[in-house]
C-alpha cells in the first residue's frame, strides 16, 4: 500500500486519554507513527484535528461489500468503493467477506487476494473471509446451496491455492464429516477457523475448539438457539474463555437485552463487533441484489424476500453507536473491541489496533457521538468531513 512521506496531526485528543487531558500531537513518517506528544518536528503538511479524539483506526473482519458493491462483482472498481465507503465510517482494514463456488469460476477470489495490501484508495484489505464451503445446509441463511461442498482435503486445498496465502478466515461446522481434519490443516496454513453456520451440539462445538477453532462468526446467528436441555454451541463458546466472537451490535440481529447478556458473558477482550455489511452500506433503503438474489435494506437491515437477514446496511462506527446504547460499555472498551481485539486475532497487534510508535499510521478522528471527523490509513488522509 502506498504510504504517505510525512503528516504532523495537531490539536487531537487520544481516546483513552484521562479526562482533562491536554490535546497532544502525532507525527507520521513513511506510513507509520514517528512520535506521539507536543515536541513533534514541524512538517509540509499538517492536519489540525480541532481537539477531535483520536483512535486506532476500525478492523472489520466481516464485511461482503459496501458502497453499491460486492466482493462478488469481481471488478477492481468494486474493491475501491467498498474501501472508499469503508473509510467514511472509520474502518482502516477489513476482511474480504464472501465464498468459494465449488467446480465454478471464483475470479472473485483471485482478484482479491491480488488487491490485499494495495491502495485502493480507503481503508486496506487485509485479507480474505470465506463463509463456507465447509458449512451445514440447515444453517446456510444468506449462502445459496452453489456455494457450499461436501468438505474434502482437496477441496481446501483448491480454496487455499486461490487465495494465494491470503486465506485469513474461514467460518466452518465442526460436526461435518472431515471438518475437524480440516479445522486442523487451517490452523496450519495460518488462517483462523471460525465456529459458524453451523448445526452443531454442545459436545460438537467442544470437539471443533479442540481441533483449533478459535473465534464464531456472527454469534446467535446462523446456529442452533440456546436450550436448558439442549445446551448447543453457545453454551460452550460462553464457556471457553479463549474464543473470540464477532457480534453484529445493530439491535436486529440480536436482540438488545440478548446482546447486552453475551456481552456480559464474553467480556470486553472476547467481543469482536462486526457490519456483516453489504453493498447497501452508504446507500440508505433501497433495493439491492446479493449473489443475484433480490433484497431491501431498511432502517440498516438487509433482508430477502422472505424476511431472512442477510447482514446489514451501517457503517462500524454506526455499530459501535448503537452498541454503546445497548451494552452500556464504556467508549475506551468499545474502541478497543474494532482496533486491538481483531488486530490480535488477526495477528496484527505489532503492527495496528493501539497508536503507539512503529505502529502502522492508520487512524480515525471521532466527534463525540462516534462520528467520523476523518479517516488515516497508512499516514494518508483517505477521508475527512
Amino acid at each position: 500500500m502506498k504510504k504517505s512521506k510525512k503528516l504532523l496531526i495537531t490539536n487531537c485528543r487520544l481516546f483513552d486519554s484521562p479526562q482533562g487531558e491536554p490535546t497532544t500531537t502525532i507525527l507520521i513518517e513513511d506510513g507509520l507513527i514517528a512520535h506521539i506528544g507536543p515536541n513533534a518536528s514541524a512538517c509540509e503538511e499538517t492536519f489540525d484535528a480541532k481537539g477531535k479524539m483520536i483512535a486506532p483506526g476500525f478492523i472489520d473482519v466481516h464485511i461482503q461489500g459496501a458502497g453499491g458493491a460486492d466482493i462478488l462483482d469481481s471488478t477492481p472498481e468494486a474493491l475501491q468503493a467498498i474501501s472508499n465507503t469503508c473509510a467514511r465510517f472509520g474502518t482502516t482494514g477489513f476482511l474480504a467477506t464472501t465464498v468459494y463456488k465449488p467446480e465454478q469460476d471464483n475470479q472473485h477470489l483471485t482478484l482479491s487476494a491480488e488487491n490485499v495490501g494495495r491502495d485502493l484508495g480507503g481503508a486496506e484489505m487485509l485479507g480474505i473471509h470465506l463463509e463456507g464451503p465447509f458449512i451445514s445446509l440447515k444453517k446456510r441463511g444468506m449462502i445459496q446451496p452453489g456455494c457450499i461442498g461436501t468438505p474434502s482435503p482437496k477441496m481446501l486445498d483448491d480454496v487455499l491455492d486461490i487465495c494465494a496465502g491470503h486465506l485469513k478466515m474461514m467460518t466452518i461446522a465442526p460436526e461435518l464429516p472431515e471438518c475437524l481434519t480440516l479445522i486442523r490443516s487451517l490452523v496450519d496454513s495460518q488462517a483462523i477457523a471460525a465456529f459458524g453456520h453451523s448445526n452443531a451440539t454442545y459436545e460438537q462445538t467442544l470437539e471443533g475448539f479442540d481441533a483449533g477453532i478459535s473465534h464464531v462468526t456472527h454469534l446467535f446467528n446462523a446456529m442452533p438457539s440456546l436450550h436448558h436441555r439442549s445446551p448447543g454451541p453457545l453454551t460452550a463458546i460462553f464457556q471457553r474463555e479463549n474464543i473470540t466472537a464477532q457480534v453484529i451490535t445493530d439491535g436486529v440481529h440480536i436482540h438488545p437485552g440478548v446482546l447486552k447478556l453475551a456481552f456480559d458473558l464474553l467480556g470486553p477482550k472476547r467481543t469482536i463487533p462486526i457490519t456483516d455489511g453489504m453493498q447497501a452500506i452508504g446507500l440508505g433503503d433501497g433495493k439491492f441484489v446479493y449473489n443475484g438474489i433480490d433484497y431491501e435494506s431498511k432502517d440498516g437491515a438487509a433482508r430477502y424476500k422472505d424476511g431472512t437477514l442477510i447482514g446489514t446496511a451501517l457503517g462500524l462506527n454506526q455499530m459501535l453507536q448503537r452498541f454503546i446504547i445497548f451494552t452500556e460499555c464504556p467508549l475506551i472498551e468499545v474502541i478497543k473491541s474494532v482496533t486491538e481485539n481483531p488486530a490480535k486475532i488477526l495477528g496484527l497487534e505489532n503492527q495496528k489496533g493501539t497508536i503507539a510508535p512503529g505502529k502502522d499510521a492508520d487512524l480515525v478522528l471521532l466527534e463525540s457521538d462516534l462520528s467520523v471527523y476523518a479517516t488515516i490509513v497508512g499516514g494518508k488522509i483517505v477521508f475527512r468531513k
